[in-house]
């Protein structure tokens, strides 16, 4: 069994809990955890709660909350004051969401401006519909102005289909996703689906968690042969909305003439046909490229934060602690027999 450098540093803790757990009837496990029973999930994203309706007895991975998508959207949260991801800067931004699942991460970037574009496959659509619907009239209700919201949208699109690409209309300023890296396979369809999405001045901001040091390699490879990849550190996250085993990367295109030969036809073609408009979009030229100083991005994908290891024994668990270790508990129990 392999297990990311964070997660040895608690394990201890999480067998802790485990046998805490076990001595718990089922219904009175925090709602917060994604267990069979668990139907719906409450955030705050800038000021507004969100519930996101998920079916986590489903057969597609995307029909579950999972944490990376918390995290990328409390990541907005946190650095929307100013920079790239302030409102005055991605008001009016066009963005597509890969593999949206429920919606949580797109709708992160329309509470800031932005006109969204949520994608996922056919099985997952309805659910994702149905938390946009709902979760967009929230916002419509409580909002005093509704000029500060943007929109999101739902819709079809498997990786590397080529109508599918073309029908929500690229290129795009931001693509986003999380939670879409956990299969070798999926890795070169991911890879030109963004390529087929992206124009010269688009950022590609993806978060997922660590799963598989094999997938994690191969992912980090083939993304640094395409784009200028960046580390969003652990001190510009959430404070609470982090883990060691979780990463965001914020990405950007390769000046013309080092991307790799990777590029296809189709997402060739599609980058010939940006206007002069489309090409223009972009970060201000007294902002950093990738929206932080550079000083504050590091390439140390993986690095163990201490502080993060938790006495569970002795304290009360935060709801977001009790989510980490329901997923650090669940694969544990996957792959490990306790006794």
């Amino acid at each position: 069994m392999a297990i990311v450098e964070g997660e040895k540093l608690m394990l201890e803790g999480v067998l802790c809990w485990v046998r805490k757990m076990s001595k718990i009837v089922l219904p009175n496990l925090p709602m917060v955890l994604n267990s069979p029973h668990t139907s719906a999930i409450f955030i705050d994203v800038l000021g507004h709660q969100l519930q996101f309706c998920q079916d986590p007895n489903s057969k597609h991975l995307g029909t579950t909350v999972w944490d990376a998508s918390m995290v990328l959207v409390k990541f907005l949260e946190r650095n929307c004051r100013k920079g790239r991801f302030s409102p005055s800067k991605l008001r009016g931004k066009r963005v597509v969401e890969l593999g949206a699942g429920c919606g949580v991460a797109g709708f992160g970037m329309a509470l800031l401006g932005c006109d969204v574009v949520s994608t996922d496959q056919t099985e997952v659509l309805p659910l994702l519909m149905r938390n946009v619907e709902r979760n967009t009239s929230r916002i419509m209700q409580t909002i005093s102005d509704p000029d500060s919201f943007g929109s999101i949208q739902a819709a079809e699109l498997d990786w590397g289909n080529e109508t599918h690409i073309k029908a929500v209309g690229p290129p795009f300023d931001f693509i986003i996703g999380t939670d879409v890296v956990y299969a070798e396979h999926l890795l070169e369809p991911l890879l030109q689906t963004i390529i087929a999405l992206s124009g010269p001045k688009t950022t590609i901001l993806l978060g997922y968690e660590i799963r598989s040091t094999n997938v994690h390699e191969k992912m980090l490879e083939m993304w640094k042969r395409n784009f200028e990849v960046k580390t969003v550190p652990k001190a510009k996250m959430d404070s609470t909305y982090q883990h060691p085993s979780i990463q965001l990367y914020i990405m950007n295109s390769k000046p013309q003439g080092s991307t790799s030969e990777i590029v296809t036809p189709m997402a060739q073609q599609q980058n010939d046909e940006v206007t002069e408009t489309e090409t223009n979009h972009g970060s201000d030229e007294d902002e950093s490229k990738h929206g932080f100083n550079q000083d504050d991005v590091t390439d140390n994908e993986g690095k163990v934060d201490n502080s993060l290891v938790m006495d569970l024994e002795n304290r009360k668990l935060s709801d977001w602690e009790a989510r980490r270790c329901g997923a650090m508990a669940a694969r544990l129990l996957r792959d490990v027999k306790i006794t």
